[in-house]
């Protein structure tokens, strides 16, 4: 059996860099790569951080029912893929969809069994000292992503799991410790184990 986990954090809370760390050091996961029509920023590759595409093609894949979930963020329009995801999870991988509230709410709703996560981070002054520190977006930028990310945090009574990353190192365990917890679980390991359990109750 595998599991679908989706991680939301507001922008400047640390959750592509831990998402990232998480994938370097647990086996059998991986994040699933959600269709944008927002442009790529420096360094960011297509099909690596986002499939990129057109609003035209965004809509069509809309029209045709390819979406899990979708939302629309600072005037781009986000969605992942129902075909992958469920293809992935057959072969018995882990999942992790990083998205947004609105997309976290959806799935959530889809798919009860999802296991959400929401990373804060320790404070306001250092959300805005990590927002700024970027140097990538304008003050304008800034102050509309430091309100919403203001709005994102007002949602984190929607996740399962809280984590706050003040230390990095302290917020990856935490967040392994939660992977490794589903794996855990009698029904995760019934099917792991299920040769040594019958060897171990045969009469």
């Amino acid at each position: 059996m595998s599991t679908l986990f989706t991680i939301s954090a507001p922008s400047g809370a640390g959750k592509t860099s831990l998402v990232k760390r998480l994938l370097e050091c647990t086996d059998n996961l991986k994040v699933s790569v959600s269709h944008t029509t927002r442009k790529p920023r420096s360094g960011e590759i297509a099909g690596v951080n986002y499939n990129f595409i057109t609003v035209a093609d965004f809509s069509q894949m809309l029209e045709n029912n390819l979406f899990l979930e979708h939302a629309k963020v600072f005037d781009n329009y986000y969605g992942t893929s129902q075909e992958w995801l469920t293809e992935q999870l057959n072969l018995g991988i882990d999942i992790i969809l990083e998205i947004d509230w609105q997309g976290a709410q959806q799935v959530k709703r889809l798919n009860p069994a999802t296991v959400s996560i929401f990373i804060l981070p320790p404070s306001r002054v250092i959300l805005e000292e990590r927002l700024r520190g970027r140097d990538t977006d304008s003050d304008a930028v800034i102050e509309q992503r430091l309100q919403g990310a203001i709005e994102e945090l007002s949602h984190y009574t929607e996740g399962d799991y809280l984590v706050v990353n003040d230390n990095f190192e302290t917020a990856m365990r935490d967040l392994t410790a939660i992977i490794n917890s589903q794996r855990l679980r009698q029904a995760e390991q019934s099917v792991k184990l299920h040769g040594m359990l019958t060897e171990l109750l045969k009469k």
